[in-house]
């Protein structure tokens, strides 16, 4: 007979199951349908997923009841099946289960990542109801997960602890900041929570495993409480059509060691991941021995910084006028150098200007700035855009994604940018919003990149979206973006060559950390007649390399790389990555004029050392385009 759950994950990390939603994505069922409905409408279905992620190596089964609450099964006419839906869900994970593995019932938020008009009143029938029927068919234990807020989810708790005292796991979506969406930090949501009777504490959805880590980091520290984690497999990219993930099972594997060491008494998957990935971690944590949860200086609440900007403003000085060479005159003449630095999450941006004048002082050509890369929340690029013009006397180069604003927004957007003299951008398709910092968030996706570009030429044309004409032209340079970290390289020249069809003028790549797809690159775009950037961002870190391999969308690092980078951190991670930076500018400026240095976490002393040593490979150093400040 196995012990209870309370029992259990204080002898050993219990292994979780996976996605179902996505898993079911992947077996072709289509969003817009209740997967909850499943249960009643295909039974065989869930309980085969059920299954696959016992025989994966998973102990602990959630019920197929997510969103199975009458205001989200409302959406699809089926309110009035709460009770049938989620009795089923239990019978099925039950009979997968057998006797030897656990079953908890499994409720997500109903605020869910944008905020609902619905009384408090209504959130606890909603709430209850739901419980009820859950507990009416005997599960394990109770799963509350992807809340964002703490009220929400202390409601959620108390409702169960009216009717059980089954243990009970309540986990949290949240971001780097650590902060859930009503304003209170994760270790005061914790300390209320474990006062309401919680069991476990923890996390999932919403970010990968380095996302989640973040937050694990800032917990008060000794634990009192097991933790619970269930990232996703890394950030989302949508190609073709789909959603797919990048986190491989060996990667969510060694995070899973990572995560028990830190207190995580139940590991699991949520988002993307798939029977693999949940076998390679029961692999990972098979005979694992949890060790005492670990000690560390107790962290506080941290507190905003005091908004600093005493720069005086300037006027702009010209960066559209017909005498200033644009980029692309100036990539086919020499070595040329665009420098990316994030645009702030908050309100002071003093070390971004800083950053700016020392990049410009160094040589850089242009400064780009992303346009809430990653959806997560920046300051406006098009003001700090103006920032760099006036203040810095730099040339600003601005992404625009196709996310954030429909077609007259975009519109709109760049008459704004033609207004300001900032002449060069870069159109990108942009990270679907319900990854970023505000899931709830609608991504547009008005046009795609490709329509963009043919758009922002047609404003060079004097015409504007609509087709009607305009009393002046403007004078933009686009650029296009081009990942070649894919399998199949030939491919996405084939789609680089229809963004150039498309009207594009240069081309700036995703980070590339090998030098022989550098040399690749170069001979299967040798025929094109537009200058290309070749993308390469110092790393920071051991961790951050691994982060940027497994997570994030389009990016993807040689095991050579990995390994030198393996264990490094602080001034010695940096000094690493700025020297294998070096070596792919060496291999990069052999075959390519463009040089484009993303600049990790601000930290632009990298950037600013490697757009000297450009200059000291070239044998120049180009006089600025733009006067001195």
């Amino acid at each position: 007979m196995k012990p209870d759950l309370r029992t259990a994950w204080k002898k050993e990390v219990l292994v979780g199951d996976g996605a179902m939603g996505t898993f079911l994505y992947q077996l072709g069922f289509p969003v817009g349908i209740s997967y909850e409905e499943l249960n009643l409408t295909a039974p065989e279905v869930i309980g085969d997923v059920h299954r696959r992620y016992l025989q994966a190596g998973a102990r602990v089964l959630e019920t197929n009841t997510y969103s199975a609450n009458a205001y989200k099964l409302g959406k699809f006419g089926l309110e009035s099946k709460v009770d049938e839906i989620n009795r089923e869900g239990v019978r099925i994970a039950r009979q997968a289960a057998g006797p030897d593995n656990y079953v908890v019932g499994a409720m997500g938020s109903i605020y869910g990542a944008k905020r609902i008009n619905i009384t408090d009143q209504e959130l606890k029938r909603n709430f209850d109801q739901q419980i009820t029927a859950l507990l009416a068919e005997g599960v394990d234990g109770m799963l509350l997960e992807t809340f964002y807020e703490l009220e929400e989810i202390r409601t959620a708790l108390q409702c169960i602890r009216t009717y059980s005292d089954l243990p009970v796991i309540c986990q949290f979506a949240v971001d780097q900041v650590g902060m859930t969406r009503d304003g209170f930090s994760i270790n005061e949501a914790f300390a209320v929570l474990r006062g309401e009777g919680a069991d476990v504490l923890g996390f999932n959805c919403h970010s990968g495993p380095q996302g989640i880590m973040s937050v694990v980091e800032t917990l008060n520290r000794p634990l009192d409480v097991p933790l619970s984690i269930f990232p996703n497999a890394g950030l989302a990219d949508y190609v073709d059509g789909r959603y797919v993930y990048g986190a491989g099972p060996e990667y969510m594997a060694e995070c899973a060691i990572a995560f028990a060491d830190r207190g995580a008494r139940l590991i699991g998957g949520c988002c993307g991941t798939t029977p693999g990935h949940i076998a390679a971690i029961a692999t990972a944590l098979q005979g694992y021995a949890p060790a005492a949860l670990p000690e560390a200086p107790e962290v506080g609440r941290v507190r905003p910084t005091v908004l600093v900007n005493d720069h005086e403003q300037q006027d702009i000085v010209g960066g559209g006028s017909p005498q200033e060479p644009t980029l692309v005159d100036l990539v086919k003449q020499r070595h040329t150098v665009i420098v990316e630095l994030d645009p702030p999450r908050d309100l002071d941006i003093t070390k971004f200007i800083e950053g700016s004048r020392a990049l410009k002082a160094a040589g850089a050509d242009a400064l780009t700035l992303a346009d809430n890369s990653l959806a997560v929340t920046r300051m406006s690029n098009m003001a700090l855009g103006y920032l760099v013009r006036s203040e810095v006397g730099m040339r600003p180069l601005i992404h625009i994604a196709c996310r954030d604003r429909n077609s007259i927004g975009t519109q709109s957007h760049l008459m704004g940018f033609d207004a300001l003299g900032i002449d060069h951008v870069l159109a990108v398709t942009g990270d679907p919003a319900r990854f970023g910092d505000l899931p709830g968030s609608s991504s547009v996706y008005d046009m795609t990149s490709f329509e963009i570009i043919r758009m922002i030429k047609q404003l060079n044309d004097g015409i504007a979206f609509s087709g009607k004409p305009l009393k002046q032209k403007a004078k933009f340079i686009v650029g296009a973006a081009f990942n070649p970290n894919v399998k199949h390289l030939n491919k996405a020249v084939e789609r680089l060559e229809k963004k150039i069809a498309s009207g594009a003028d240069y081309i700036m790549t995703q980070p590339v950390y090998d030098p022989e797809l550098i040399a690749e690159i170069k001979r299967q775009t040798a025929h094109l007649e537009v200058p290309i950037f070749i993308g390469i961002m110092p790393l920071a870190s051991g961790r951050n390399a691994e982060y940027l391999h497994n997570e994030v969308p389009g990016i993807q690092l040689s095991d050579a790389v990995r390994a030198r980078m393996a264990g490094l951190q602080g001034p010695e991670g940096r000094a690493m990555g700025v020297t294998i930076a070096k070596e792919l500018v060496d291999a990069a400026m052999e075959h390519f004029n463009g040089i484009y240095l993303m600049t990790p976490f601000m930290l632009y002393e990298m950037s600013v050392e490697l757009t000297s040593y450009v200059w000291q490979k070239s044998g120049q150093r180009p006089s600025p385009l733009f006067r001195s400040q």
